[in-house]
C-alpha cells in the first residue's frame, strides 16, 4: 500500500462519502453470493480503510482482522469499533510488502481497492496463498483497467487489471477455481466529464492438498 500520509488526510471524512458506503454494501454482497461464508471462519480484510466491508460483513464472519498502513485510517476505525461496542473485529497496522505476515491463518482474505495501489501485485497474491488455510477462499474487488483517468496525472499504482491477466497471476500464486463477477459500477467525475468505472469481484480458493479443490 502507498499514499498513506494522503489516506490520513481524508480519513476523517471518508464515511462522509455515500459512494463509499454503496460501493461496500455491493461488494459485501456479491462476496456473499460468491463465496460460501461461514460463521465459523476467521478473516482478514486487507487495505480496509476505515472499516466499511467489514462492517457490512461483521454478522457473517466469527472473527476479522482489519489490516492498513494508514494510522489515521486505523484511528477512525478504532472509533468505529468501540461506539459499535463489536469484540469481533481487531485492527492491525500492517503493510505485507514490509512486514512479517502475521502467524495466524485465515479462512476468508478480501480487499477492496486495494490492489490497485500495490506496485508488486503478484507478490502480494502468494502472501495471500499463504496466509489462507487450505480449502480458504480469497475476495479482490478492484477497478477493470481503465485509462487513467481515474485518479489523473501523477498516480504510480495501477490503472485497474485487465481480467484474463490477473487470472493469470491468480493461477501461478497457486490459487484455483477463480471467477470474476462485476460487483459494483462507480460514477466519478473526471477532468473528461463523468465516467463510469466497473469494480470486478475477483474470487479464488487455496487449493485443498491431495484433491479437495481443484
Amino acid at each position: 500500500m502507498s499514499a498513506t500520509s494522503s489516506f490520513d488526510d481524508r480519513a476523517q471524512t471518508w464515511d462522509a462519502d455515500p459512494v463509499k458506503q454503496e460501493r461496500a454494501e455491493a461488494v459485501a454482497t456479491a462476496l456473499r453470493r460468491q463465496i460460501p461464508l461461514s460463521p465459523a471462519w476467521q478473516a482478514l480484510e486487507y487495505g480496509c480503510g476505515t472499516g466499511l466491508l467489514s462492517f457490512a460483513l461483521r454478522a457473517d464472519l466469527r472473527r476479522i482482522t482489519l489490516a492498513d498502513s494508514s494510522p489515521g485510517m486505523l484511528a477512525v476505525l478504532d472509533q468505529k469499533i468501540a461506539a459499535a461496542g463489536l469484540t469481533h473485529l481487531h485492527p492491525l497496522a500492517l503493510d505485507l510488502l514490509t512486514d512479517p505476515p502475521p502467524a495466524e491463518r485465515y479462512d476468508l482474505i478480501y480487499t477492496l481497492m486495494t490492489l490497485h495501489h500495490v506496485a508488486d501485485a503478484g507478490r502480494l497474491l502468494r502472501i495471500f496463498h499463504d496466509l489462507l488455510r487450505p480449502g480458504g477462499w480469497l475476495g479482490i474487488a478492484d477497478l477493470d483497467r481503465e485509462d487513467g483517468s481515474f485518479h489523473g496525472p501523477g498516480f504510480t499504482g495501477h490503472n485497474g487489471f485487465d481480467r484474463d491477466a490477473l487470472w493469470a497471476q491468480l493461477a501461478e500464486a497457486g490459487f484455483s477455481r477463480v471467477e470474476f463477477c462485476t460487483a459494483y459500477v462507480l460514477k466519478k467525475m473526471t477532468d473528461q466529464g463523468p465516467r463510469e468505472y466497473p469494480l470486478f469481484l475477483a474470487v479464488a480458493a487455496r487449493p485443498i492438498v491431495n484433491g479437495g479443490i481443484g
